[in-house]
Parts: structure tokens; C-alpha cells; sequence
């Protein structure tokens, strides 16, 4: 547990504290556990010191009173950092996956200083307001011309159905829900393993201080939706990977904005991956982060 930006963070370590750094961030309402143990164990055992941590308002970290004490998603970026600190590390590479991959990129382009390499994972990019499409997507409402592509028709009937349903009234129902999740997130094409998935799910509901807190993210979005700022990628100098599966249901096509913005991105598109980590990806993935987080030694 470390202490910072006024609250408590889980925070988990793997490797040799002598080996490259890299610093794993989780997107909206999600546990550090979500970077799949497979995918950590790989980039451990390959020679990367690799780091996790639970978001405020997920996991075992801080539960927090938003009523009280409101936070925006600068706040969430600037936990990120406390992380990094608390650890004693300067710079990291740094590894964002949906919404923390948003996170990334915006350390990215405020601390270019604390930033090795960048590496984002199903993500979109920084200061499009993607909540906003999101948003619109789920409400019937059309689309803006500037817009970013909205999620897959999919997505937005399951989540649709799922926003004019009671909310899961206890810890089977909300477990099945998260497993119905996964399955739609996981995409199509690659095989779905419910009972590996239940026994993740399980594991992130039993050790959340109080689950449902995560939702406080999306009321962060909400009340602070000009927080995330706009027109910075085109400055990002670090060294920088974009990742996004051939299946991604939330954010299709993101990616190839994202790498379009920051100079020098590369785009890799992983056949079949949807939104999910799942584990028939988990080598190319950790292949491909380890080539990119050995392109540029820590100093």
C-alpha cells in the first residue's frame, strides 16, 4: 500500500528492482489484476521490473466519498505518477490499457521526463472526449462529423438493455453480469473460457474494499468532462506503440488515430483480439512490449 494525492494505493511489484521499469495502468472501473498474471509473469521473467496497481475507487485501494470529496480523471493521471514515486522510480516505460491507456498518454505528454516509452492497448485518443461519443452511441442520438468511430452495434445493445435493467442485486448476479461483460468484450472470434473467466471475476469482486465503488470513475467523467485535455499527442516524444485487436468492440479504429497524432507511432492490430486481453493473445502482446520497452535503456 502507498500513500499519495490524498489517498491509498494497492500496489503490486514482480521482477528484479534492477531491471527496466514498466509501469502497468488499468482502464476505467478496473483492477490492477486485469493485466492478465500470464501476460505480467512473461515481461517479469523476460527482464522488465513490472508494476500494478489499483485505481482509487477499485480494488483494494481508497473508497472514495465523491459527494464529499470529488476527483477528476486528472486525479487518476496524477496517481499514476504517485506510483512511479513512491517507488522511487523517475521514469518508466508506461503501458495503458482502454482508459488507461488515456491515462498514458497524457503523462505522456505533461511528464515527457517520467516517460521511457509509451504503450497503448485498446484505447483512444487523448482529448477526443470519447465518453461523449460513447454516450451518444447508447442514447440512439447520431453521430457528430468529428466524431470518433462510434463502438460496434454489439456493444451498444448489450449496454443499452443493460442501462434500462435494474442494477444486479446481489454477488452472483453481479458476477454473472461482469462474465456477460467479458464475453462481449473478449469479441467474436476468439474462443471464450467462462469458467476461467468467473474465477477472475470472483476474484475482483471478493477483494474490492466495497465493490461498486469503481463507479465513481464514471461520475469523475461526468462532472469534470473538459479534464482531459485536448491537442497535446502531436508533442509526445516518447518512444511510442499502439496496440489495438482486428475485434475491438469499444473504440474501433482509435488506434490508427492515436498513431496518426504522436510522431513515430507504431500500429500493430492483433487478428482477432477484441477488448479484452484474452490469453490466445497474451504472447504477441507481451512480445511486443518487450521489443518496444527494450528499444530505449533506462538511464
Amino acid at each position: 500500500m502507498i500513500e499519495t494525492n490524498g489517498v491509498e494505493l494497492w500496489t503490486e511489484e514482480f521482477g528484479d528492482p534492477a531491471h527496466p521499469p514498466v509501469l502497468l495502468i488499468a482502464g476505467s472501473m478496473s483492477q490492477g489484476v486485469t493485466w492478465p498474471d500470464a501476460l505480467v509473469g512473461r515481461l517479469a521473467a523476460a527482464g522488465r521490473r513490472v508494476i500494478r496497481y489499483d485505481h482509487r475507487d477499485t480494488g483494494r485501494s481508497s473508497v472514495i466519498d465523491f459527494e464529499r470529496d470529488p476527483y477528476s480523471w486528472a486525479a487518476v493521471k496524477d496517481d499514476a505518477l504517485g506510483v512511479l514515486d513512491a517507488y522511487g522510480i523517475p521514469a518508466a516505460h508506461i503501458a495503458g490499457h482502454s482508459a488507461g491507456g488515456l491515462v498514458a498518454q497524457w503523462i505522456a505528454a505533461e511528464h515527457p521526463d517520467r516517460v521511457l516509452s509509451l504503450a497503448v492497448i485498446g484505447s483512444s485518443p487523448l482529448g477526443r472526449r470519447e465518453g461523449e461519443v460513447l454516450m451518444r452511441a447508447l442514447t440512439g442520438q447520431p453521430s457528430r462529423p468529428d466524431d470518433l468511430p462510434p463502438p460496434t452495434p454489439a456493444f451498444v445493445e448489450f449496454y443499452t438493455k443493460a442501462m434500462a435493467s435494474p442494477p444486479p442485486a446481489d454477488r452472483a448476479a453481479a458476477i454473472d453480469f461482469a462474465i456477460a461483460t467479458a464475453r462481449l468484450l473478449n469479441g467474436p472470434d476468439l474462443p471464450f473460457d467462462e469458467d476461467e473467466q468467473r474465477r477472475q471475476e470472483e476474484r475482483i469482486h471478493d477483494r474490492a474494499r466495497r465493490p461498486g465503488s469503481e463507479t465513481g470513475h464514471q461520475r469523475a467523467g461526468v462532472a469534470y468532462p473538459d479534464a482531459e485535455p485536448a491537442g497535446l499527442l502531436g508533442g509526445v516524444t516518447a518512444p511510442t506503440l499502439v496496440i489495438e485487436g482486428t475485434r475491438e468492440p469499444v473504440k474501433p479504429g482509435h488506434g490508427a488515430l492515436i498513431a496518426a497524432e504522436i510522431p513515430g507511432a507504431g500500429l500493430l492490430m492483433i487478428e482477432g483480439m477484441g477488448h479484452l486481453l484474452a490469453p490466445q493473445v497474451l504472447g504477441e502482446v507481451a512480445d511486443a512490449l518487450l521489443a518496444h520497452t527494450g528499444a530505449r535503456p533506462v538511464t
